[in-house]
């Protein structure tokens, strides 16, 4: 509406702008040589503004013509274009779909068309990596280094060929080297820290975290995370060789991790070498709070190597009351009751892990503690039977991998703290192949105890007769009198017949202690 206005404005001007020339008095004189050309004043404007116009259309048409060969050639320039960046599109939905033939061929048009640009230089070395051609693919990624700007690109393309031949030095040099050039380049300093990692040197990649985090590559807590697991690797490489640097290093991953188990139970034994033995206990509860874990607890236990097993006891029955459903506070109570020799304890504590779940762990301390109270051999065996087929507690698991002991990287993927305290992956085939030998020593027959064989009643005296003629019979007895005449004959040994239904078994001997979970 607005324009529709303005449009009438300047229409209504120019018209009573030509109206007042109009009106106006005057006249334009143009004299050449002894000829003299005398209009009006309105004549002579409209002459030169038709000039004017007429001499814009002639330099336009000139300028045209000596421009056309330009015009020309822009203009097949622009068709070769977008005919390349068709046989981009064309190629890159040909990867998508698996298709390597048609992905080369659209990436050889592409190259035709629109020479070393990036897109078609990705399009083929993308289309060589499907055909499985590994060289075509290096001499594409290496096209790229010459230009400033897929420079990037061609490092990374290299580094993926060489992680994919396991040519780890060769992917260790382009990732410093890409590093190097463009220090913000994600994947060059997830990399070189990962080859840092691998090759324990820990002080190398904190330094490489600390930049990360500087750069905003990482997140903030994410670079913290992976610095206290660094730091307690490093302390965990230097406790024997320099024990005040390894004490040093794990206090200043605590500050960061509180909960960090090995950087805890490291800053613990070196506090109570030391005979600090209050910060020592503290580190360690402010830990175990969060992971409750073995070795916290046997950290915590012997924080004062003069103490007695009883001392030891108290101290675990301390950690109970920390968390009180921790079952590796009862696991340390029953440890250390076993070896104080509070059976009752130990008992007590084992009962309640075995009814919650009867691992592995559960019942070897249950067999231990009925070898060293009683010395039932057969509740030994028994609790040993029950641990074959037992799942087990948890352990260190990272990406599949279990292990025993705690380490700051991943062997599959290198990733900085991927392990982790919980219940391991159990094996099904080993589980059942050993709940099948327990169930079969459970259900082995008992050796039954001798008892005599009734006598036979004396036989009255047959009679003499002659038998009367019989068809032929076997020899052999029928099952019925076998049955029957097992129990007299003396020269067979003696085999109970045992009814289907038993009963309910015997109670115990009161003299014989011992916890039963089974049958």
């Amino acid at each position: 509406m607005i324009k529709l206005v303005a449009f009438f404005l300047i229409l209504l001007a120019l018209a009573f702008g030509f109206s007042t020339l109009a009106d106006t008095p005057g006249h334009f004189l143009l004299q050449w040589g002894e000829t003299e050309y005398r209009v009006s004043l309105i004549t002579g404007v409209v002459a030169l503004a038709a000039f004017a116009l007429g001499f814009m259309i002639l330099w336009s048409l000139f300028r045209l013509i000596f421009r056309l060969p330009g015009i020309l050639g822009f203009a097949s320039r622009m068709r070769r274009q977008a005919r390349g960046q068709q046989a981009v599109s064309r190629g890159l939905v040909a990867i998508g779909t698996g298709d390597s033939r048609l992905a080369q061929r659209y990436a050889q048009e592409s190259m035709r068309l629109l020479g070393k640009e990036p897109l078609p230089l990705l399009l083929k070395a993308q289309a060589a990596q499907l055909a499985g051609d590994a060289k075509g693919a290096e001499d594409a990624f290496r096209t790229m280094l010459d230009e400033p700007e897929t420079r990037s690109l061609g490092l990374r393309g290299l580094y993926v060929e060489a992680e994919r031949r396991n040519d780890g030095a060769a992917a260790r040099l382009l990732a410093e080297e890409a590093l190097n050039r463009t220090p913000d380049a994600v994947w060059a300093s997830e990399a070189m820290l990962g080859f840092k990692a691998a090759e324990q040197d820990w002080r190398g990649a904190i330094a490489l975290i600390d930049q990360n985090i500087s750069r905003r590559l990482i997140g903030k807590s994410e670079g913290r995370a992976q610095r206290a697991v660094l730091l307690a690797a490093a302390a965990q490489e230097v406790f024997e060789t320099s024990p005040d640097e390894a004490l040093s290093l794990a206090q200043e991953a605590l500050r960061i991790a509180p909960g960090l188990v090995p950087a805890a139970a490291i800053a613990a034994r070196r506090l109570s070498a030391k005979g600090d033995f209050s910060r020592a206990s503290k580190i360690v509860e402010a830990a175990w709070k969060e992971h409750p874990h073995p070795d916290l607890a046997d950290a915590y236990l012997n924080v004062r190597h003069g103490d007695s097993a009883l001392d030891r006891l108290k101290r675990a029955r301390y950690l109970l009351r920390l968390t009180p459903a921790a079952r590796e506070a009862r696991f340390a109570i029953a440890r250390a009751a076993l070896d104080a020799r509070e059976f009752g304890a130990a008992r007590e504590a084992l009962e309640a892990l075995v009814l919650e779940k009867p691992t592995v762990r559960a019942c070897l301390l249950m067999a231990e503690l009925e070898e060293t109270e009683s010395g039932n051999e057969g509740l030994v065996r028994a609790w040993l039977a029950r641990a074959s087929r037992a799942p087990r507690e948890p352990e260190w698991v990272a990406d599949g991998v279990v292990s025993a002991d705690w380490s700051p990287v991943s062997p599959v993927t290198g990733k900085i703290g991927a392990f982790e305290w919980r219940d391991p992956p159990q094996a099904n085939e080993d589980h059942l192949r050993a709940r099948i030998d327990a169930d079969r020593f459970e259900t082995m027959p008992q050796i039954a105890p001798e008892i005599a064989p009734p006598a036979e009643p004396e036989a009255a005296p047959a009679p003499e007769a002659t038998p009367a003629p019989m068809d032929p019979v076997p020899t052999g007895p029928s099952k019925t009198d076998e049955v029957a005449a097992s129990p007299g004959k003396p020269d067979e040994p003696f085999r109970p017949i045992i009814p289907d239904d038993p009963g309910p078994p015997a109670e115990p001997a009161p003299e014989k202690r011992g916890f039963r979970l089974f049958s």
